[in-house]
């Protein structure tokens, strides 16, 4: 055969393929998920979550396939909802969002359930518990029917807990137009028991059930203490000024999404407040950075077990991330200034594989870690597996954002503040619907393998509301950008 045939041959052959290719997607195509599949799957999913899953409008994080078994962060009774995330705002937050890119009005119904939920459960110190328990009622200070004056009434602002439920009911407010008595007067009564519990040095607590004389937090900058207990010494840390888990982060959020919505001037100057604390808070050289929490004379202190007085590669990122946020927000450099010594600090410190310590030894820097028996070492051959203890580094992605805000117009960095994300039907999304609609049993309901860890069932069918909100969000952007298109 020569060389001239066996091209011809080719060339058949692949006109061939190519035309069987065409044929096996454009079958594809017509397969593709229908608006109407979407809108039906996202209606019977609903409805299943609210008449099913919910208890009184709100959530917890796991259940069991029959429901007997059900969990948020520990075991929950059938009426008890949790409010840490992902549980009782992240679920009311999942079905305003879909409401509003798709207009259905059982969305908005689900919504305001789960803000009802969350009304009755505020405390009167204006925030929220990791949960709230419907029947017995008398064992919290809740605003709405609750105990006395010597039951428990603390505002915890630790895994986001009262941040999340205070911005989804402010965007809750603002989508019912301020009209809804309840909504906005929990809102509102949140926000001023906020801006109360800040500390005179612009700091928060971790939680708190009273709220700070001005004369017992005098305003300093950070340093290192002299010395420090290299065992945990069971002191109350609640009402250190507190970064861990990002506590600053999510309130500088809050106010600045309630200076958006309400134009009052207070919740800004709240955000900057916060942000005037990072800056007093940075660790002086040679460890540039922060700590996951401070005393009142502004030196990192313990705070549970296995967190010790140090400099944290965890939190510190997520501190560069909110003064540039505050950067966005203001326009100011000031919130810039702190950021290129953490961030040659952080690189610094880098451990092999791209990755950084929670923990460094004051002045020293030795990364720290915990035994399983809690005892400090600097191995990390025995390392408790319920904290990271090892995280990754993101300082290059941080040093990338940190370059580009630099180079940033005003007008850019006000497309920044609250930026709205353009829907496009992609393959990718009608393809992620179509998984979704066939992931739905004949119940209504997404079941995943997981574990219910307080009831010790593992690798079982469960639902899981992170699921069910990435999936519902998935089916409203695809109705939505199909709607668009």
């Amino acid at each position: 055969m020569t060389v001239l045939t066996w091209c011809r041959l080719l060339k058949c052959l692949l006109l061939i393929c190519i035309f069987v290719w065409g044929m096996g997607a454009q079958n594809a195509l017509q397969a593709e998920i229908s608006v109407d599949e979407a809108q039906q799957a996202m209606r019977r999913a609903t409805d299943y979550f609210t008449t099913q899953v919910s208890t009184e409008g709100g959530y917890l994080w796991h259940y069991s396939r029959d429901l007997k078994y059900r969990e948020g962060e520990g075991r929950a009774r059938d009426t008890m909802v949790w409010v840490q995330p992902p549980g009782t705002p992240t679920v009311g937050a999942a079905y305003l969002e879909a409401y509003q890119k798709t207009g259905q009005a059982y969305l908005l119904k689900a919504a305001r359930a789960a803000g009802e939920a969350l009304i009755k459960g505020q405390l009167k110190s204006g925030g929220w518990n990791y949960y709230i328990d419907f029947e017995r009622r008398a064992q919290m200070q809740y605003r709405i029917d609750g105990g006395g004056p010597k039951v428990r009434n603390t505002t915890t602002f630790d895994d986001n807990t009262s941040q999340a439920a205070l911005h989804f009911l402010i965007l809750l407010d603002q989508e019912l137009k301020f009209k809804d008595e309840a909504v906005h007067g929990a809102v509102m009564y949140a926000l001023d028991a906020f801006l109360k519990a800040q500390y005179p040095n612009g700091g928060w607590p971790q939680r708190y059930d009273e709220f700070p004389d001005p004369q017992d937090y005098p305003v300093l900058k950070a340093s290192y203490p002299e010395s420090w207990s290299r065992t945990f010494p069971k002191k109350k840390y609640l009402n250190y000024y507190t970064f861990n888990d990002n506590t600053i982060e999510d309130l500088v959020n809050v106010m600045f999404l309630a200076h958006h919505v309400y134009q009052d001037d207070r919740y800004r100057e709240a955000a900057l407040k916060a942000g005037d604390f990072i800056l007093l808070a940075q660790m002086p050289e040679p460890q540039p950075a922060w700590a996951q929490q401070y005393n009142q004379q502004m030196q990192p202190a313990w705070a549970r077990k296995f967190e010790p007085p140090a400099v944290t590669g965890g939190e510190s990122q997520g501190i560069i991330k909110t003064l540039m946020q505050i950067y966005i927000y203001t326009g100011d450099k000031k919130y810039l200034a702190p950021i290129p010594k953490a961030l040659a600090y952080l690189k610094k410190s880098e451990l092999p594989g791209g990755k950084l310590a929670r923990f460094y030894e004051l002045k020293t820097n030795r990364p720290l870690y915990f035994t399983k028996k809690y005892e400090l070492t600097y191995k990390d051959n025995d390392l408790p597996t319920h904290y990271g203890f090892i995280i990754d580094s993101k300082v290059d992605s941080l040093e990338s954002r940190y370059e580009k805000l630099l180079k940033a117009s005003p007008e850019k960095l006000k497309s920044q503040q609250f930026p709205q994300r353009r829907l496009r039907l992609t393959p990718s999304l009608a393809a992620r619907a179509q998984s979704v609609v066939n992931a739905l049993n004949k119940d209504g309901a997404w079941l995943i393998q997981g574990d219910i860890r307080s009831a010790d069932l593992d690798n079982v069918p469960i639902i899981d509301t992170r699921v069910f909100v990435r999936n519902l969000s998935t089916l409203s952007e695809f109705i939505a950008a199909s709607q668009q298109d």
